[in-house]
């Protein structure tokens, strides 16, 4: 018999209104701006989970990563502050590298990530 743990974190992101929202223990925590995929490279939609996590990646993907269980795809700082809140990226969710630290720190592998 094996025993899993709930996910006690998800993550909703909305493309549309570019918005990730943070839910704790299924209760709304708190909502940040995010730059998603272009139209030539748009994000992916659907249920996804948090796979793996990353401190420093550097480069354009800013101070943190968290990879996502679609290959190639992740949530991650950024060292473009001004695409946050458009159609910027290659289909990931860029984020503030302080709100992206903040995020890293309340999730864990495993934690589920709807985009929609």
């Amino acid at each position: 018999m094996y025993l899993f743990e709930e996910p006690v974190s998800s993550i909703i992101i909305n493309t549309s209104e570019h918005t990730l929202s943070l839910y704790i223990d299924n209760e709304f925590s708190k909502t940040y701006p995010v730059a998603v995929g272009k139209p030539t490279t748009p994000s992916p939609l659907g249920t996804f989970k948090i796979f793996s996590k990353g401190l420093n990646p550097g480069g354009p993907y800013g101070a943190r990563w968290m990879g996502l269980s679609k290959p190639h795809y992740g949530i991650h700082g950024t060292n473009n502050p001004s695409s946050i809140g458009l159609d910027a990226s290659h289909g990931c969710i860029r984020m503030q590298n302080e709100d992206v630290i903040e995020l890293y720190d309340l999730v864990s592998i495993g934690d589920i990530v709807e985009i929609i």
